[in-house]
């Protein structure tokens, strides 16, 4: 069962997880997200960062270490990961593992709703969809391959594999779906369904 947590925006997981590592700013934090790729699963800009960070700060799972003054730059805060938020990092690690957690993409919308569009217009979308989807396939599988020549080791790629599995499926899916929807019995179906609602 889903716990309700005082913060619980994953961006504040990515947060614990890389001040577990050692004490940083939300400067620093930002950039290492950048730098090893968090920002592809992980939606956040500079300003959320911040917020997250104090939100955080706030629920007792970081706290502040020291600040930093450099005549350079601006004044920084250093910040380290509690026992408290060790515990939390942890716990919502192992929920979010463990127990499936429904979610509402919009592309799942989009499908409980599709008897609205016409079939042809339906299947031609759904070849668009398909097109786009074997280009971030193609790309997922260079980032694969790239990381796979710099020996990266595999358990720092579980997203990217995770990645290109549901676009895998949703490519197959996609297809099947526009073939179906250029079924003649489906067309006379929907014109029918069309007529009545009208």
């Amino acid at each position: 069962m889903e716990k309700r947590r005082k913060v619980s925006n994953p961006l504040a997981l990515a947060v614990l997880v890389y001040l577990m590592a050692e004490p940083m700013h939300a400067y620093e934090l930002g950039r290492r997200l950048q730098e090893h790729g968090k920002d592809r699963s992980i939606k956040y800009n500079r300003g959320s960062l911040y917020m997250v960070v104090e939100q955080l700060r706030k629920a007792g799972f970081v706290a502040e270490r020291e600040t930093v003054r450099d005549t350079q730059r601006p004044e920084r805060t250093i910040y380290g990961i509690t026992e408290a938020g060790r515990a939390e990092l942890y716990d919502w690690m192992r929920e979010l593992v463990a127990v499936p957690r429904e979610e509402y993409p919009s592309f799942g919308v989009a499908l409980s709703l599709l008897a609205v569009l016409a079939p042809a217009e339906g299947a031609g979308l759904l070849g668009h969809r398909l097109a786009a989807l074997t280009e971030q396939a193609e790309e997922v599988r260079g980032v694969l391959r790239q990381a796979g020549e710099d020996q990266v080791h595999w358990v720092f790629l579980a997203e990217e594999r995770y990645r290109l599995a549901l676009v895998e499926a949703e490519i197959r899916f996609a297809a099947d779906l526009a073939e179906s929807l250029k079924d003649p019995a489906y067309e006379r179906a929907w014109q029918r369904m069309r007529e009545d609602m009208t």
